[in-house]
Formats: C-alpha cells, structure tokens, sequence
C-alpha cells in the first residue's frame, strides 16, 4: 500500500526526517518496501524571474538574447533557445550555482559568443514532466512574484513510502490508520477528520430519500448496509488539492464524486460506491446472490460471468455491482449524473476473498473488505464522503439514510496484568509507562478490583482492532510501540533444563533418522492435490469429503489422504533426469475421514525403485515385498506398535495397490493407526512415465495414539542356555492366511506350558499343496523354539509342552496337525 507523507501530516504533525520515518514504520510492524519522492526537489539558486526584453541572438537564428529581472536589482542576460514566451512572462530561472535534477550544474558561460547568465528552465529540466519544448510560464500563477524561490511556489513535493500491511491489520489500511500508528510511536497528537454532514437531522425527515428502500437477501453475507441520498450534484473535475492526493498513491482522477469515494476508502479504509439515481431501475436496491450465468459488465469494460455464489448489489432488473469488488458500466457515476446514491456496508470478508478469486479480480474495495473493515465505521465514512461531495460537487443531502442490518459487536475485554508483560519481555517498564503506551493506541484500560494487591487492568480494544484477543498479543503491542531498540542491555543467563520431545515429535524425529541412515533421501510435497488423484486413490467418497469449498487452483483442490503420490512425482523427476536416487521417504499430514469427521493424520511413507536400466557390474539384491515389509516393519517399532502382534490382509483390489503383492494391517478407526506395504501396480507408475517396479511402505497414525507415552524399553537378562526347536504341520484351508495361523499357533503354544520356561518364537519354513493334501487345503510348516533361562531343556518336558500344543490344536481350532 502506498501511503503519502503529505496526507499523513494532515492528521499528525509529523516533522521527523525520512530516513527515521521509514525506521520507525519498519520497527512497529510494516515493511517498507519504498520510497518516492515526488514534485519538485530543493533547488538552491533558482527563482521566478521576469523577462523585461528579447533580443535575436547575432550568429544564431533559433536563439534568443533576454534580459531578465530576478528580484536583485541586476538585469541579468540570458540566451535561451525556447519560443513560447512573451516579454513580461514570468519563468523559473536557474542561476549560476544551482544544480538541476539530473546533476546538471548552471555555470556563466559563453553561447555562440554571447554571455548567459543563467538558464531560463522547461518543465523537464525542474524534473516536473516532460514538457521540453518550452519554458514553464508561470505568469498566470496567482502566488508567483519576482525573485521568489521556485520552491516556495512550487510546493506539491511528497514523499510516498509503499508498505507491506500484514493481513491481520486491516485497520492500517488507510492513511489514519497509518498516522495512528505513527502518532502513538513518536507520541503525538492524531486529529480525526470532521464530520459536518448531518445525516440523521430531523429536517432530512421533511424530504423523501431518491430511492424507497434496500432489501437484504443474503444476511448472512451482508450484515450492515447505509444507503444516503445527494441530490443536484454538478460532476466536473476534482479540486487540484484532491487530485493530488490521489495521483501521489498512483491514482487517475475521474470526476469529483468518484475521486471522494476513493479518497475516503484511502483516507479511512471504508469502501464505498456512489450509484447514478437515473440508472438505477424500481425504486429499490437489493442485496441478492446472482443468479447462475448472469453477466455484468465492469468499470474495467470486461463482461464477467457470475455464480451462485456471488454477492451483487441489484435492482430490479440486472444486478449493478459485484458487492465489494467493483461496479459496473450500468450505474456509473458520469459527467449526465444529477442525483447521487451513495453506499456505504459491510461485507462479511471470506465472502469477498472467493468472489475475487473466483473472478479473478481483486480491487482495492475488495482487498479492504476481504480482510476486515470496521462496521462501527461504516457511517462515519459516509458522512466523510457527503461532506466532500458536498464541498467539490455541491447538491444537498436528502431524506434519512436508509439503513438495513446493524453494526457487529467486536468490543472484547482482555484482563491483564502488568507483570505478565514484564515476565514476557525480560525487563521491567513500569505499569505507567505500560498504560501510557496502550492507550496511545487508543485501548481502554480501566484498572479491575483484585484480592492479591497485584494490579489487574481490564482493557478493552477499540473495533478497527478485532486481532487483539489475548494478553500476549498486548505484550507485543507495547514492545513495538515501546521499541524494540530500546530493550536494555544485559548478559544472557538461561538455563537448559531437559525437557523430553513430545512423543509425536520424537517418534518423528526417530523415523527420520532411520530412513535416512538406509539411504532414503527426505522429500516434502504440497499438501493440496488434485480430485483425480484422491479419487483414484481413495474413490469418490473420500474426494468428496477432503474437497476444498474455495480451492485456488484446480489441481490443488482437495486435502490429501495419503503421501504416496507425491513421493511417486519426486521418483519421476528424479528417474527422469538420471540421478541414481531411487529411495524417498516423506513425513507429513494427511486427512482423512472416518464417522462423519475429518481427521488430520500423521504418515510416514517411502518408496523404493527398481531401475530396469540399471547398469552396475554386480546384480544388486532384488527388493521384493518381503523387502519392504521389514522396512515397514521398523517404522512400527519405532510407534511402539509390536510387529508380532498384527495380521497382515491382502489389499483389495485397485488401481493403485498391486492385488496380491502387497497388503495391509491395522485400522485407522479402532486401532488409530492403519498401514500398507507392496507393490504399487505397474499400470499406475506407466501412466506416471516410471518404467520399472516401485515398491512402498505408508503408515497412517492418528495424533492421540503418539500423545500416549512411550513405554520405557528396559533391559531384559538373555537366556545363555541353547534353544529347543520342535517342527509342526497344520493343515488348513487354501485361503486361511499363514500369517494368522502363525498368530494362533504361537497363542497356543505360550498357554500349553508352564512358566518355567518359554515359546520364543514361531516362524513358517514351508508351503505346501499336492499329493497326500486334499483339495482346497494346504499344509504350513512351523518351526517352534523353546527356551529356558536357567537350563537346558530336556526332551521329557520339551515333548510334554508340544503333546499338549498338538492336544489344542486338534480339541480347539479348524486346523489339523498333520501326520
């Protein structure tokens, strides 16, 4: 935003150098991004002369020999080259000494033989325009006077700083807003503009407002809504003073009515739009949502189409504005208005933001309102505005204003107590100093009754500041009002007490370590995808619940549910280009939803690329599923989530997932955390541009499953006595998992044995189907290990433990021990 140093003055009387002007609006919180001086620069040595003769120059048809008066008593002869002046004319006279923009430094010299005093100046040469081809006539200047410095008349110079105004402060967007926090940073006095209109006087009552009435029919989008009448305007050209207030802050003047709107939306932040009576059709306004397809021509001469969506100001035939954006050619105000409709609302700001960006169309009234104005000042913007139309259009205000919705309540009370800012800031202003500061920026602090003697003020922040909402940001408040340059001096004491990670961030941070030391390189994706890609990976359903009601772009229209696509883009581009890396992990959110809810998600997912050009001397070891399992594996240590304890399934079939080369465990809804690993099917990485087989490892967990603390791992004393291993065949039915039969079996065999000693382990060795197996069955081969930790085992009991394993299996499960 582009603030004039000449408007601010008007409020405060700000006389600091520029360079600290520019530091201290740095210091309180805007960036200056530049600044511009405008007009013209300080010129020593250049004056308003008067010329008193012309003569032809002897050996020069186009130069001229004058006489000129400056004001001290000496005819001073000057040879000029321009023709556009007449004996009498008053100009700007550079005399020797004085440097001209552009380093141009006037000497007495010698033009074709003739001595020239001076140089008589164009407005280019004062850095004034670009108008070369003639000396500046200042004859018709009412102020001009003989030997006056050109800069005590030409006084329009300005300085213009352009600010970064963040998001959460709406209410700098405005000059006053700006004065107001300058005048609360050098403490000075802020001094409002006045208001004179009377709106609500009685005697408006004796006279019928141009239009009947407004109609809200989206409340919800528009809370307040002023509409005022002015009738018998004359629209000409602005006042030069206004004219250039607006061409400091690169603004084109139109017409004076126009040229006041947008000074007010500069001035105070408070968009408006002043509507011609005559072009409006009925006798009312209304505030509807358009209809689907309708069209609108805007001020900027482009048609726009318009959604259901969006928000216009109509009447009773076609709508007149995009409410908040911009109008259109239908009511503009223009040089056959007479009678003037002026608007003044509020517009509820997330609104605004998707019709702009829907439109692509941002203007300044949109980038006010999208961000926040004031709806207590909404009237005094308008009457600002009257009082100016009135003053450089004329006409007169008619009937009460009509007024529909009423202002938001945004008065909040934030109980503070002065040693909560000294603990926060480290040093110790004094509670006067504290309040000083605060009310400078206009909050009301009223000291509240306390038990402890320790004072506790109630303040409260006036409604242009709606981003005040705790007690720490007051801290903040004070601190750059306060200035941050003026924070004492002193040594740093800090102690480090141990303060262990959160278990998320530590498991995080342990994840990260271990994919890492395997020689996966970390990626980082966007957090937006495309509806294609969560549909293809979750199906319709999912996509419909992760889509954004206002997303930016279409490819970044819905949240993610899962990492794996944006590790399969980084693969792409890396196999693509031929860099070797064929390892990534990403760590980041997902979402997801489950019972009606939309759960944000922690996920650790990897890939891992067979390159089918590999080219090395030696065949590497192969990466099959088996591969990525026990990658998958580590990752569910590292969760505290015992790997023994789960049951791996089958993936459905998909298009993503490769049916019967990869599987998956847990269950996001009970368990809060779900898991899959295997081959991604090789149609998917094709269509993706990746040649060779990709294999990968997601793990899905919910926050409050890592919020729990982790259990402490402690040492447990290893038996050194030698395991006893017993070999068992089960037949089961072809479809039955061994994974699970491995589960039941190993249950079975802790409970078939007493405590002395243990099952350690159980583990599949074989597979088999044919002959001496019945159709439909197969058999699985386990291995069982047996262990003591004080003795050998001997076979009497080693036997007795597996009769009894045997003895269960047969009594208690579908399965049989095979013969």
């Amino acid at each position: 935003m582009k603030i004039s140093l000449n408007w601010i003055r008007d409020y405060i009387d700000l006389q600091e150098p520029i360079d600290r002007i520019e530091e201290a609006l740095t210091l309180i919180g805007f960036e200056v991004e530049g600044v511009e001086q405008t007009g013209l620069q300080p010129l020593e040595k250049c004056v308003i002369g008067k010329i008193l003769a012309r003569d032809r120059h002897p050996d020069a048809d186009r130069l001229g020999v004058c006489a000129v008066d400056v004001g001290d008593g000496v005819k001073r002869q000057i040879v000029c080259g321009a023709t556009n002046y007449v004996v009498n004319d008053l100009v700007p006279v550079a005399l020797p000494g004085c440097v001209l923009p552009g380093n141009f430094k006037i000497k007495k010299s010698k033009l074709r033989g003739v001595v020239s005093e001076g140089m008589m100046c164009s407005a280019k040469e004062l850095g004034q325009g670009e108008d070369h081809e003639g000396l500046m006539i200042l004859t018709e200047h009412p102020e001009a006077k003989i030997g006056m410095p050109i800069n005590d008349l030409l006084t329009d110079n300005d300085v213009v700083f352009d600010v970064e105004v963040t998001p959460n402060r709406p209410d700098c967007l405005s000059h006053v807003g700006m004065a107001r926090e300058l005048a609360a940073y050098f403490d000075l006095e802020l001094s409002y503009p006045e208001v004179k209109a009377g709106a609500h006087d009685p005697e408006l009552s004796e006279s019928q407002p141009l239009i009947e009435g407004v109609n809200i029919e989206a409340e919800e989008r528009c809370q307040l809504y002023h509409a005022f009448s002015i009738q018998g305007v004359n629209i000409g050209p602005s006042p030069e003073w206004l004219q250039q207030r607006l061409e400091a802050i690169g603004l084109r003047p139109i017409n004076n009515v126009v040229d006041v709107t947008n000074y007010v939306l500069h001035e105070l932040g408070q968009p408006l739009h002043a509507f011609d009576r005559k072009k409006i059709s009925g006798d009312k306004l209304i505030v509807r949502l358009a209809k689907s397809g309708e069209k609108i021509t805007t001020l900027d001469e482009k048609e726009r189409t318009l959604s259901e969506r969006t928000l216009v100001i109509a009447d009773a035939t076609q709508p007149l504005v995009i409410a908040g954006v911009m109008g259109s050619q239908d009511a503009e105000v223009d040089d056959s208005t007479v009678d003037v409709v002026l608007e003044a609302a509020y517009f509820e700001p997330s609104g605004i933001r998707r019709t702009g960006r829907q439109l692509i169309l941002s203007t300044d009234s949109s980038y006010r309102y999208e961000r926040g104005v004031d709806s207590l000042g909404v009237e005094f913007a308008a009457l600002r505005a009257i009082d100016l139309i009135l003053e450089t259009a004329g006409g007169r205000l008619v009937g009460l204003p009509i007024i529909e919705g009423s202002a938001l309540e945004t008065i909040t009370e934030i109980e503070l107590k002065p040693q909560f800012i000294r603990e926060r800031l480290g040093f110790g202003p004094d509670d006067k100093s504290i309040q000083t500061i605060l009310e400078r920026l206009e909050l009301d602090v009223e000291e509240a009754p306390t038990s402890d003697g320790d004072p506790t003020w109630t303040v409260r922040p006036p409604s242009f500041r709606s981003d005040l909402e705790r007690p720490v940001d007051l801290v903040e408040e004070f601190l750059r009002i306060y200035g941050t340059d003026k924070i004492p001096q002193q040594d740093v004491q800090a102690s480090r007490p141990f303060q262990p990670l959160h278990p998320m961030a530590a498991f995080v941070e342990r994840a990260t370590q271990l994919l890492i030391g395997q020689q996966f390189s970390e990626t980082m994706s966007f957090s937006l995808r495309s509806q294609e890609e969560v549909t293809r990976w979750l199906g319709h359903a999912t996509a419909d619940d992760l889509e954004l009601a206002n997303p930016l772009t279409s490819d970044q229209s819905h949240l993610r549910p899962t990492l794996i696509p944006g590790l399969l883009e980084t693969l792409k581009f890396n196999a693509s280009r031929g860099t070797g890396a064929g390892r990534f992990f990403e760590i980041g959110r997902v979402f997801r939803e489950d019972a009606g809810r939309i759960w944000e998600a922690l996920s650790v997912a990897f890939v891992i690329y067979q390159d089918p050009r590999n080219n090395q001397w030696k065949e590497l070891s192969p990466v099959d599923f088996f591969t990525v399992k026990g990658q998958f594996q580590q990752i569910l240590n590292l969760a505290d989530i015992p790997t023994g304890n789960h049951l791996y399934r089958p993936t459905a079939p998909s298009k993503t997932w490769k049916h019967g080369h990869a599987a998956e465990v847990g269950d996001l809804s009970k368990r809060m955390w779900q898991g899959k690993v295997g081959l991604i099917d090789p149609r998917l990485t094709k269509d993706l541009g990746i040649e060779g087989l990709v294999y990968a490892g997601s793990l899905v967990v919910r926050p409050e499953f890592l919020d729990n603390e982790t259990a402490t791992v402690r040492f447990k004393q290893m038996s050194q006595f030698p395991a006893a291993t017993k070999d068992l065949a089960l037949i089961v039915d072809e479809t039955t998992l061994a994974e699970a039969v491995r589960l039941d079996l190993h249950k079975i065999a802790k409970a078939s044995i007493d405590n002395s000693f243990v099952a350690e382990s159980v583990d599949v060795f074989d597979v088999y189907t044919g002959e001496g197996v019945e159709a439909g069955k197969k058999s699985l081969a386990f291995s069982i290990s047996f262990r003591a930790p004080d003795r050998t085992l001997g076979d009497k009991e080693i036997s007795r433990a597996f009769d009894a394993i045997q003895k269960q299996i047969n009594e208690e499960t579908p399965y049989a021990v095979r013969s």
